[in-house]
């Protein structure tokens, strides 16, 4: 644990209007709803002059009539998370939390974000676009079974298979065109799950998330009471050193800012594998930064007042 993560000096008021955006129209709308109403409810806990806004009930016309000196972005997935929404407030010069249009497009697809890792030297396992008309047994030559498609552009694992035969990977695929037009297989980690949370400078405990069921999926990750998260994760402090400047370094390289989210698999010879990153993490009760904070000695409140002093253009 990072001693330096406390809530000592973190309730500080902070002047003007803030203005929560979450909802949107992405498939994790109800995730962002959730996220932004704790936020903001946390920030009126806090003392701040803070309003929500549901951009999916007004767009950015709407944002814009609320006259926001800075926003907090809550929106999960498209249009919140991939850029679009960062671009905007960039052009109407308004201060917003998180990483910047580059950083959050890149974090938002899958694929490209491999490549920017690859490019680097950092590892993460090997992948297939599934474009056109597919080799469905070339894929499985390339990558082995089991293996995993995702599709590119979504988060919360919306649209994610394990598979492990060649009629449940052209299924898998047929699932995952539900939601995007870009689709990727990745080789399956056998393994450890861990999470690692960043905020500014710091990077905050690891967790290792297990499910009984194997895969965190959706469910497992907003709805079960079975998944587990544990803190302390159990790695050695060494090898939980080691993943932590890992997953820094990923963020880095992505050009990620403010606060965020790398995933992270570890296979039975004790390598990392970096799985994606999170440029707009949840803040639910079931969320892993929260609980990263709280192990690291920063409560909610605390920590939605940290990811605001990382404001882009103040």
């Amino acid at each position: 644990m990072n001693d330096s993560v406390t809530n000592e000096g973190a309730k500080r008021l902070h002047p003007g209007r803030i203005v929560v955006v979450y909802g949107g129209r992405s498939a994790e709308r109800e995730v962002s709803l959730l996220s932004g109403r704790a936020i903001l409810t946390s920030l009126k806990r806090s003392g701040v002059d803070a309003h929500g806004f549901d951009f999916a009930g007004g767009g950015l016309s709407g944002l814009e009539a609320l006259a926001p000196e800075c926003v907090f972005i809550a929106m999960h997935g498209r249009d919140g998370e991939d850029g679009s929404l960062q671009g905007a407030l960039e052009l109407l010069d308004i201060p917003y939390t998180g990483s910047g249009v580059l950083a959050s497009a890149l974090g938002m697809d899958k694929e490209r974000t491999k490549q920017f890792w690859r490019a680097h030297g950092l590892p993460t396992p090997e992948s297939v676009m599934l474009e056109g008309t597919v080799d469905w047994d070339a894929v499985i030559e390339t990558l082995g079974l089991p293996l995993i498609v995702k599709p590119v552009h979504e988060g919360s694992t919306i649209g994610i298979s394990i598979v492990g035969t060649r009629e449940e990977l052209i299924a898998a695929h047929a699932e995952a065109a539900r939601f995007d037009n870009a689709i990727i297989a990745e080789r399956f980690v056998q393994g450890e799950e861990y999470t690692v949370s960043l905020l500014g400078d710091e990077v905050l405990p690891a967790i290792r998330v297990e499910v009984p069921s194997g895969f965190y999926d959706y469910e497992a990750k907003y709805h079960s009471d079975t998944t587990r998260y544990l803190l302390p994760c159990g790695l050695e402090a060494d090898d939980e050193r080691a993943l932590g400047e890992l997953c820094r370094r990923a963020f880095e390289v992505i050009g990620g800012s403010g606060w965020g989210r790398v995933d992270v698999m570890r296979d039975a010879q004790g390598r990392f594998w970096l799985l994606e990153v999170n440029t707009v993490p949840g803040m639910t009760d079931h969320s892993l930064v929260p609980q990263a904070a709280a192990h690291a000695g920063l409560d909610f409140d605390a920590l939605v007042l940290r990811i605001l002093d990382t404001t882009t253009g103040e």
